[in-house]
């Protein structure tokens, strides 16, 4: 019995925890491999990590479709 009680105060700790600071949370999946093929494509693997919080996912997510996209842009002329 007190096995159980154990269990349960340390998901109730976890859940109060990653409710407290939802960025905190580990990356999904989807990010993980999304965020390893913009890398790749970006050519800057460094930018992939396993271990990645959601939060911090995202934004590389964000930075590296922005890189690419400005690399397709047509150069400005004046």
């Amino acid at each position: 019995m007190h096995q159980k009680k154990r269990t349960l105060e340390v998901q109730e700790s976890q859940h109060l925890s990653t409710s407290e600071n939802p960025g905190a949370e580990p990356m999904t999946g989807a990010q993980a491999s999304y965020l390893r093929t913009l890398a790749d494509e970006a050519k800057e693997p460094g930018w992939y990590r396993q271990g990645l919080s959601k939060r911090e996912a995202s934004r590389r997510i964000d930075a590296l479709m922005e890189k690419l996209r400005l690399g397709e842009l047509p150069p400005h002329t004046d």
